[in-house]
């Protein structure tokens, strides 16, 4: 071998070996982003937002596609048992992945080893609204009303087990006056009930209800999170009121099967929080009462584990049973 050809082999040696990164890293179809829930809810808004952007960054169609069901583990076990190769996702409140192996018999899936955290995507905290006809104005007379009349208050909320539904038994327990719960199959129903007047409460991510708010649809009472909204003033936080759970709200995230390549991760988690940072999303996403939070998969993670074991003891503590 003459020194050209040994030179030509070194130039060749790395190049052979580049073509097996990027594949690993590699889109070679469309990608799918399953939201468990029904069109309207929160991971709904979010992944219709997000798709575009991530498309155009990773050069494949990406679809949004809702799988309903079984408190999000039919679409996320959708995501559990695909291919781990990243080009399928799943976009949901994390609270239902923490909440749903305590409220199920049997998980046709273990979250915590068949699906793995990629990225955040927003925090959005809870507005507690309720119906305009009800004769309270803020939340002392809230209070006053829940315990003077226990059980007439009637709170719809985004299904059994949900932390709509938990953090209302806890606000109930703290008043002293027990509400009747109404499961509804997401947060989109459970707003449209009490627009409709068939409900007097719910809860929901302010990325669904910040409108009905502003728009008079319903009346906005406090709202969880650090901060009171810019544009909803007068609504104060649960911290400001002694309220439980003040750091509720919808986190969130999005997840791919659980054996997907690390450097498929990790690409995922750099072209996501690129998106989550474009001005113009980030902008939407203040607007509909979100903040962006896309602090990385082990943040994620570390998250998930935390509230999986939190939302166990409220759980346990009431008695949550699905039907």
């Amino acid at each position: 071998m003459n020194r050209r050809t040994i030179l030509q082999a070194g130039i060749a040696a790395p190049l052979l070996g580049m073509p097996a990164v990027t594949r690993a890293q590699d889109f070679n179809q469309t990608v799918r982003i399953v939201v468990p829930f029904g069109p309207g809810g929160t991971s709904d808004i979010l992944a219709r937002l997000i798709a575009p952007s991530l498309s155009a960054r990773i050069g494949q169609n990406v679809v949004v596609e809702n799988r309903a069901g079984a408190g999000g583990n039919i679409g996320a076990d959708a995501v559990a048992k695909s291919r781990p190769d990243g080009h399928s996702m799943v976009l949901l409140d994390i609270s239902a992945l923490a909440t749903n192996p305590w409220l199920f018999a049997r998980m046709p899936f273990d979250p915590l080893k068949d699906l793995a955290p990629v990225q955040m995507v927003v925090f959005a905290p809870y507005i507690l609204a309720v119906n305009s006809a009800l004769p309270v104005r803020n939340a002392a007379e809230l209070a006053a009303y829940a315990k003077a009349n226990p059980g007439r208050l009637n709170a719809a909320n985004s299904g059994t087990g949900t932390l709509t539904h938990l953090v209302a038994l806890s606000l109930a327990r703290h008043w002293g006056g027990a509400m009747e719960h109404v499961p509804y199959r997401g947060g989109a129903p459970a707003l449209l009930s009490l627009v409709a007047n068939e409900s007097n409460l719910t809860m929901a991510g302010s990325t669904q209800s910040m409108n009905y708010v502003v728009n008079g649809q319903m009346r906005g009472i406090a709202v969880t999170g650090p901060r009171r909204f810019a544009n909803l003033p007068d609504l104060p936080t649960f911290r400001e009121l002694g309220w439980p759970e003040p750091d509720a709200g919808t986190w969130q995230g999005l997840l791919v099967q659980g054996q997907t390549p690390p450097a498929m991760i990790a690409r995922l988690e750099r072209e996501i929080a690129a998106v989550l940072n474009e001005p113009a999303i980030k902008a939407r996403i203040g607007e509909i009462g979100g903040e962006v939070q896309a602090d990385g998969a082990e943040s994620f993670r570390r998250r998930l584990v935390a509230q999986t074991e939190s939302y166990g003891e409220i759980i346990r503590a009431n008695n949550v049973r699905l039907e």
